[in-house]
């Protein structure tokens, strides 16, 4: 398209919050209890920021329900002085009857606030009393903005829930929140707060049991067990696994330690993690029957409301050893397993074709609480490592490509595999080990068979996993010189081994692929409206083709706008619409994606995600269960913005032409009106570019007599011919009043009135 040509698209707006879905939205921080026992119901409160009017609760999967009992506010500073007073003057008095009579009778007593935290001051217990102050007046408490507001809510589960990890949302007039873990289980629970403040006077907990806490800053929480001699107890902490990442914490979780006692006080185990886990685990056989003190605190004593903890202690299964990691697609494969309280030692693993290559599988457990086992699942051929293969000279042979299973059996084991390749030849070699809960903490080398390494790895990182920080699995992608025989050598960086130092190592040409995540997780999405959603690629084996974007099984009338992601872009963002006529509901909205990889087509699911911030300044991608769509209740039907001309055809799949250093212009025409803001004209309308290919910007905007003219620009310093992608332009109005009134209005009071449609652009010299 020329500097000076005109497109007009056909722009049906769909309005929505804010051009990026969910900025600035509702956010919750933790959940405390964070699970239950099936077949109870009992209170949670919720953790977070802007959470007022929150009307409802998810939880995913079947059997769990919820609803919100009441919003609690933090109080303000009037309050809490009020407060404090109060409190001191029940503690003085001592519980005398003489203490309401001395607040009648004062001059000027507080009249304090009908608040959740202040109903029936003068009947709580001293143990009360005391948790009250420490929430409200512990001078060691951090102030937190993004915690302050809370939300009680009643969760019930059936008796036959499914035991296993769920997320919880709440949705709220302002959208649905972040999603945060929940567990399902079979096990007795009990909150630290319940029990005895005197711990000497705590009777001992009978076990198993599923332990709950918060831990405050310089806290440190104690639990009186009894427990037999000859139990072998798993006591085992979720803390890191409740909240993957804070934002404003160092290490960027909870770093939970474990220590316990016997009756004499002396310390007879202790744990801050499980081997690379920061979850500590301890395994303890009891030596005499007795009661014996559990103590959980944070490693530096750290501590504020989403330091959230649960502790499962009893004699409960535990997998500690697992092989192989996985099977070949279609071949039945049982793994052996060997742990704590099994009761078998081989686990079977679900290697049906079609589904992920990353699954997980659990042993039998009415309970519910034993660890997961991941294992992988490939369509290449598999081959079980054979000792001794620890030199050169003994080096196992193989055929590539194939997946190799194997163990670093004992400290200093080496594996040596020797295989035949061709002068050119591509070859990649991958280890699969820290990714399925392997200690493995790999090196890889390529060697000839006379000593001299091409190549080597140590760590290689998988932007799949965004819940580990450290990517110990290695990775080789290396052309081979000449013919002739090769080494593939893989040892422990650390010089460790064991039985549970299991691998997989695929070995073969690279395999192009890709895998999807769609941010956020949540959007709130009202009838005719649209939200901006990002999806990002991740490109495996060289893969660099165009991906297409569909929606799948999705509610009449939803769509995705989308011209998929483009040849070498990583990202792309989509809008998805509703309906003018959708009802009030709330469902998981499932994405799918499709690529010509060689000569078969690849469909891969679009996994959510959450973009999260560990230790103020590392990110992470990490994977959801549910990209979870609320259509909240009828607002006024927000207006269509028409075609110019009568028949014009929408925007072609090759998109706007954008010169290099010039400009292309897109009029769209406004209708006369708004219904649901009538004071706005389109001289008023603001235009903002909220996604688009680097380089490209909004230039300018003006009205004519047809409609409004929007002009984007290509810089000649940042935009790269070839490049392409949507832009995606928001509209906001202002807000309502006086021309004066509007004038000295802030810039955040501005009303967004939704994007347009993605407009597809295409860099031209």
């Amino acid at each position: 398209m020329s500097r000076s040509g005109c497109l007009m698209i056909l722009a049906l707006v769909a309005c929505t919050a804010c051009a990026r879905a969910q900025a600035g939205g509702p956010h919750v921080g933790y959940v405390y209890p964070a699970g239950g026992q099936q077949g109870t119901t009992f209170r949670v409160v919720v953790g977070g920021q802007l959470l007022g009017g929150a009307n409802g609760v998810w939880i995913s999967g079947e059997g769990a329900h919820g609803r919100v009992v009441e919003y609690i506010r933090p109080l303000n500073i009037n309050e809490l002085r009020d407060t404090g007073w109060f409190l001191r003057e029940l503690v003085r008095r001592r519980w005398s009857a003489r203490v309401m009579d001395y607040v009648r009778q004062s001059d000027d007593p507080p009249e304090l606030p009908d608040h959740p935290w202040l109903r029936d001051l003068d009947h709580k217990t001293p143990g009360e009393l005391a948790r009250l102050r420490n929430r409200l007046f512990d001078p060691k408490k951090q102030l937190n903005p993004q915690l302050a507001e809370q939300v009680a809510v009643e969760v019930s589960i059936d008796p036959g829930a499914p035991a296993g990890k769920r997320e919880l949302r709440l949705l709220t007039a302002n959208g649905v929140t972040n999603a945060l873990c929940f567990e399902l289980a079979g096990l007795p629970e009990v909150c630290e707060e319940d029990l005895e403040p005197d711990e000497r006077a705590r009777a001992p907990l009978a076990l198993p049991v599923m332990l709950n806490g918060q831990i405050t800053p310089g806290d440190s929480d104690h639990f009186r067990l009894q427990a037999r001699k000859g139990q072998r107890l798993v006591i085992r902490v979720q803390a890191r696994a409740l909240i993957p990442y804070l934002a404003d914490a160092v290490p960027g979780w909870f770093q939970a330690v474990l220590s316990l006692r016997d009756a004499s006080g002396r310390e007879v185990a202790e744990a801050d993690d499980y081997r690379f886990d920061p979850d500590p685990v301890l395994l303890y056989e009891v030596p005499a029957d007795g009661v014996y003190e559990l103590e959980i605190r944070d490693s530096i004593y750290r501590g504020r409301d989403d330091f959230v903890y649960r502790v499962s202690v009893g004699e409960l299964p535990f997998v500690t050893e697992v092989f192989p990691l996985g099977g070949q697609a279609g071949a039945p494969t049982a793994a052996s397993i060997a742990g704590w309280n099994l009761a078998a030692g081989t686990l079977q693993l679900d290697t049906s074709p079609g589904g992920e290559k990353l699954r997980l599988a659990r042993p039998p457990d009415p309970l519910g609480v034993c660890n997961a086992v991941p294992y992988a699942v490939d369509s290449l051929p598999e081959s079980l490592e054979a000792e001794s293969n620890n030199t050169p000279q003994e080096a196992q042979v193989v055929s590539p490509p194939l997946i190799i299973n194997g163990r670093i059996g004992q400290a200093g084991d080496v594996d040596t595999f020797r295989f035949t390749g061709r002068a050119g030849e591509e070859v990649l070699a991958e280890v699969n080990a820290r990714r399925l809960n392997s200690p493995l903490d790999s090196l890889l080398r390529l060697v000839r068979p006379d000593g001299d390494v091409l190549a080597s790895n140590d760590d290689h990182e998988d932007p799949e996993r965004g819940l580990i920080t450290h990517h110990a699995d290695s990775y080789l992608r290396f052309q081979l010189p000449e013919d002739g025989e090769y080494l593939v050598v893989l040892s422990d960086v650390q010089s460790h081994g064991g039985d549970e130092y299991a691998y997989r190592l695929r070995l073969g040409p690279p395999r192009p692929d890709f895998a999807l995540r769609v941010m956020p997780s949540g959007v709130s999405l009202r009838p005719g409206r649209t939200v901006t959603v990002t999806v990002h690629a991740i490109r495996k084996g060289g893969f660099d083709g165009k991906i297409q974007l569909a929606l799948k099984d999705a509610p009449a009338g939803f769509t995705l706008r989308t011209e998929g992601i483009p040849v070498d872009k990583d990202k792309v963002d989509v809008t998805i619409s509703a309906p003018r006529d959708a009802r009030p509901q709330t469902f998981a909205l499932h994405l799918q994606a499709q690529a010509q990889v060689g000569g078969d087509m690849i469909t891969r699911r679009v996994v959510p995600a959450e973009d999260m911030m560990q230790a103020f300044l590392w990110r992470h991608i990490v994977p959801q269960q549910e990209l979870l769509v609320s259509v909240p209740g009828p607002r006024p039907v927000p207006a269509v913005w028409r075609p110019l001309v009568a028949g014009l055809e929408p925007v072609t799949s090759g998109g706007i032409r954008l010169p290099l250093d010039g400009t292309a212009r897109v009029q769209v025409r406004v209708p006369p009106t708004l219904p649901d803001h009538p004071w706005v004209t389109p001289s008023s309308l603001r235009f903002a570019l909220a996604a688009a290919p680097r380089g490209v910007s909004l230039a300018s905007s003006s009205v004519g007599p047809t409609g409004i003219v929007l002009s984007l620009r290509a810089d000649l310093n940042i935009a790269r011919e070839g490049d392409s992608g949507n832009a995606i332009i928001g509209v906001s109005a202002p807000p309502k009043g006086t021309g004066e009134e509007r004038a000295g209005a802030a810039q955040r009071r501005w009303v967004s009135l939704g994007v347009l449609p993605p407009i597809p652009l295409q860099i031209v010299q």
